[in-house]
């Protein structure tokens, strides 16, 4: 006798992911009203975004993973034609150009869609090669994630371009690399950063480099974000100040409090236990994401699930490293709690991208 789909299940919506993820939506406004200084425009902004981001999650879901892989070479073209368009003519703001601005219409950012698309591409590219990947296959796969890369990294935006990066990087390392290939670039590492240093940074971006390894050395000028936020995080204790009671953020000494240093008034107002329990979240999402993985029945399901999984980790870490000191500030928001339309529909998608891959399984008859 065939077991009878759930709701959930003939919605393609996966029940454990859904319920994390409407979890954050609610405590992300609810940190983001004090963080933006109990702004109602930035709340309902937001709101708006989670609202079109699940639409756009379910709406995904319903497609299976092989009628999206027949169309992520378009929409790997489709994303650098947007790319290019964006050095060419795209709208600046705060010194970078990485938004493609049509007036009384909407503002978007394209190198956002390419943190879904990217790894896409690779597994699309990949699932169709006998694994482990040969050293062309290799090769090619390195020009389709260097293409995005380098035009990100010339608007400037070095945070997305790391991104990109790691996304294509993963489903190579899952499609079996081989460890001398990866010992080769790990060696490679260190004259590529050089050149960077000297050919590609720009110098903002090695000031941040510089204010990681002593923020002391600039406590007023570059170094005073991460001396404020450590400030913040460190003055919540273990139980915080309480809701809206945060001085950091609301006597405006902590700068991008509402995007890229939010978890640092999260800390601050809700202290050790609030950030826990955002870790938490995080790691039962991140955990179901290795699930889904591990029980996807196609090449390219698998590694597309593995790569967006890890892909999250990556972004997660890589913002609370950058606003505790761990890590140089590189302009990564955090995911689901920032401010950011683009960026949370983008996540919701790639979500959808998984319950997709996970309830598109054929199921097994049970007797």
């Amino acid at each position: 006798m065939r077991r009878r789909a759930t709701l959930l299940q003939r919605l393609h919506i996966d029940g454990p992911l859904l319920i994390l993820l409407l979890i954050l939506a609610a405590g992300s406004l609810f940190v983001l009203y004090s963080a933006s200084g109990k702004s109602w425009d930035l709340l309902g902004k937001q709101a708006t975004s989670f609202g079109i981001g699940l639409v756009a999650m379910i709406v995904i879901a319903q497609f299976e993973p092989r009628f999206m892989a027949r169309w992520v070479p378009l929409g790997y073209v489709i994303g650098v034609v947007l790319l290019l368009v964006v050095d060419i003519m795209g709208h600046n703001a705060m010194g970078a150009t990485r938004w493609i601005n049509i007036p009384g219409v909407i503002r978007f950012q394209p190198s956002e869609f390419m943190k879904i698309l990217m790894p896409a591409t690779i597994a699309w590219y990949l699932s169709k090669r006998t694994l482990p990947p040969q050293l062309k296959h290799v090769g090619i796969s390195l020009m389709l994630i260097g293409v995005p890369f380098a035009l990100i990294v010339r608007q400037p935006d070095l945070g997305t371009s790391l991104l990109i990066l790691a996304g294509g990087a993963f489903v190579l390392f899952m499609g079996g690399l081989r460890w001398r290939w990866i010992l080769s670039v790990l060696a490679a590492a260190v004259p590529v950063s050089v050149a960077m240093w000297f050919f590609v940074m720009h110098d903002y971006q090695k000031q941040r480099v510089l204010t990681f390894l002593d923020p002391e050395s600039d406590p007023l000028g570059t170094g005073w974000n991460i001396i404020q936020s450590k400030a913040a995080i460190g003055s919540g204790g273990v139980f915080g100040k309480g809701w809206l009671l945060g001085t950091q953020s609301h006597l405006d000494f902590l700068p991008e409090s509402h995007t890229d240093f939010i978890i640092a008034v999260l800390g601050e107002e809700f202290g050790l236990v609030g950030i826990c329990a955002l870790l938490l979240i995080y790691l039962l999402l991140i955990g179901r994401g290795l699930v889904i993985t591990a029980q996807a029945q196609t090449l390219f399901g698998k590694l597309l699930a593995g790569a967006l999984t890890m892909t999250f980790f990556v972004y997660v870490f890589v913002n609370i490293g950058m606003v505790s000191g761990l890590l140089p500030v590189v302009g990564v928001p955090l995911p689901f709690i920032s401010y950011g339309g683009t960026s949370l529909v983008t996540l919701l998608s790639a979500f959808g991208v998984l319950m997709s891959i996970h309830t598109h399984r054929k199921w097994i008859a049970q007797v």
